[in-house]
């Protein structure tokens, strides 16, 4: 018993100092390919093995027959060994090679496609996640680039909508200067329509950018739904009156809401005012609201005769007017935008789609607790 517990720890004090040297060894290569770090973890096991059977030879437990013979088998396991360690490591290398290649394609702007062949399961697992994050940067490219088409659309379309009233606004004011206008005060007036409508416009645009910036400030009250949408259709009637629209709102269910009441009522009076416009002369603009499983639905029906398919998706993005609404009493295209981001930061959501004669906007709203 004492001479095989003296062999054990002869063994592995032999198998111990191995180790040491190659954790060394490893340190000092940690940098380089991982085929040279899979060789010496495969020399660390024949190594400690030799050394451990040197260390009871030295202790005088083996004869210098038994010595040799283990030796020599050692000697060719470690020939082995180190020829499996090397081929692995190579096919390691060449895998993490060809997946580092594919992984620069998606970097540079293409799509991430996975090497074709038999692989580790981590690089399998890296493979899966290198084509998840593929997926996800084009469909970020893709926002990116739609936003940037949108910035362009509204930078041209507010430009344009800007040329047009400052061009009145300097045509009236040199009238007046120069005193040729034949009625002063009809001038007067309309420049301060235009204004004003240039005001919205600056307004609408400093709202976006609060929106986008996620500063818009909101103060939170429980309010009536009903008195909500009153309000809505109350400062909407005048407008309504002009186009020759009708106004109703007869389904409208008395819930409560936690929302900020100022920003609603521009959520809806933009929607109201929205639907106005697009109706034509005798039709209807219909409201309601109702409390579903999925929260407070609020509706503005109109008979705008619907929205193309292809054009439903981007009814909402920033400067977007449809391409028959490009004159200037159309707006910036900021109201929509402006809906979507009110919404959104009240942790709703808004959508549109067609009906027969028209189409319905919707703004769902978490319900107030009770």
């Amino acid at each position: 018993m004492n001479d095989t517990l003296l062999i054990a720890l002869y063994a592995f004090a032999g198998a111990a100092a191995t180790g040491l040297a190659g954790a060394g060894a490893l340190r000092l290569i940690r940098r380089r390919s991982l085929t040279a770090s899979l060789a010496v973890v495969a020399a660390v096991g024949v190594v400690a093995m030799l050394a451990g059977t040197l260390a009871v030879a030295w202790a005088m437990f083996l004869s210098p027959h038994d010595l040799t013979v283990v030796t020599t088998v050692v000697a060719m396991a470690a020939v082995v060994s180190l020829a499996t360690a090397l081929l692995l490591g190579r096919w390691v290398v060449a895998r993490s090679r060809e997946l580092a290649l594919a992984a620069r394609s998606f970097g540079d702007g293409g799509d991430f496609a996975a090497p074709d062949g038999p692989t580790t399961a981590e690089l399998e697992h890296l493979s899966r996640e290198l084509a998840a994050t593929s997926a996800r940067l084009a469909e970020s490219r893709e926002r990116e680039r739609a936003l940037e088409a949108s910035r362009r659309e509204l930078v041209a379309w507010i430009s344009h909508d800007l040329r047009t009233p400052l061009a009145g606004l300097r045509a009236m004011s040199e009238a007046l200067e120069d005193g040729v206008a034949a009625d002063p005060g009809r001038y007067l007036r309309q420049i301060r329509t235009e204004v004003e409508r240039l005001n919205g416009m600056v307004g609408d645009l400093f709202e976006l950018s609060r929106i986008h910036a996620g500063t818009l400030p909101l103060s939170y009250a429980r309010i009536s739904l009903y008195d909500l949408i009153g309000d809505a259709l109350a400062g909407a009637d005048p407008l309504a009156r002009e186009h020759g629209v009708r106004l109703v709102g007869g389904r409208i269910e008395p819930v409560p809401v936690e929302v900020d009441g100022k920003e609603m009522s521009r959520v809806l009076g933009n929607l109201l005012v929205n639907a106005i416009r697009r109706t034509p002369a005798d039709g209807t603009v219909a409201v309601a609201a109702e409390q579903t499983a999925e929260g407070v639905v609020v509706s503005v029906t109109d008979a705008c005769g619907g929205i193309p398919e292809e054009d439903l998706p981007r009814v909402f993005d920033t400067g977007w007017r449809g391409t028959h609404a490009r004159t200037p009493p159309a707006g910036a295209g900021l109201g929509l935008a402006i809906v979507r981001g009110i919404v959104e930061a009240h942790q709703g959501r808004a959508a549109v789609r067609n009906i027969p004669g028209g189409c319905r906007f919707e703004v769902v709203l978490p319900a107030a607790a009770s």
